[in-house]
C-alpha cells in the first residue's frame, strides 16, 4: 500500500463539502506535513499523520518555484518509496510528474470515491464544490463526467 501524503487544497475542498472522512474510507491513513497542517488550520482527524521530509534542501529548492506545503508536500514523497501524493494545483502536479511520482487531485478522490460506490453522486459534490466557490475547469468537469458515466 502506498502512503498517501496531501496537500492542504483538497483538504480544504473536502472539508468546505463535508467529504475530509473520504480520504479515511478510500486510503484509511494519510499523511501531511507541519507546513501542510499550518496552511489547513483546522484540527486534523486522527486519521491524518503528520511526517516531515528529512532533506530540507529539497523545500527549500521546491520553494522557489512552488508555496511551501507543495513544496514540502512533494518533498516528503520523493523521501517515500512508494507514495500517491494528493494536488491540486497545476504546476505542482506538472513538476511532481516531472520528478516521477505518482499523482491525484480531489477530483480524483471524488471520482474513485464514487467507482468503488462510497459516493453515490459524483456531479452533486463537484456542484457543491463549484457553489462554495471553487473554480473547475469546463474540460476537466467534462472528462470527470465521461469517467463518471464509464463506472455506472
Amino acid at each position: 500500500m502506498p502512503e498517501i501524503i496531501s496537500n492542504t487544497s483538497c483538504l480544504i475542498l473536502l472539508s468546505k463539502i463535508q467529504q475530509l472522512d473520504l480520504l479515511k474510507s478510500l486510503y484509511n491513513s494519510i499523511i501531511i506535513t507541519e507546513t501542510v497542517k499550518a496552511e489547513f488550520a483546522e484540527n486534523i482527524p486522527n486519521f491524518i499523520k503528520i511526517k516531515n521530509p528529512n532533506q530540507e534542501f529539497s523545500v527549500k529548492s521546491l520553494e522557489q518555484i512552488l508555496d511551501s506545503g507543495e513544496a514540502s508536500t512533494i518533498a516528503l514523497a520523493l523521501e517515500s518509496k512508494n507514495s500517491l501524493v494528493i494536488l491540486d494545483d497545476l504546476k505542482a502536479r506538472k513538476i511532481a510528474k516531472n520528478l516521477g511520482l505518482k499523482i491525484t487531485g480531489t477530483l480524483g478522490i471524488l471520482a474513485k470515491a464514487k467507482k468503488l460506490g462510497i459516493i453515490d453522486d459524483l456531479e452533486k459534490q463537484i456542484n457543491e464544490l463549484q457553489r462554495k466557490g471553487i473554480w473547475i475547469s469546463e474540460s476537466v468537469i467534462n472528462e470527470i463526467r465521461r469517467i463518471d458515466k464509464s463506472t455506472n
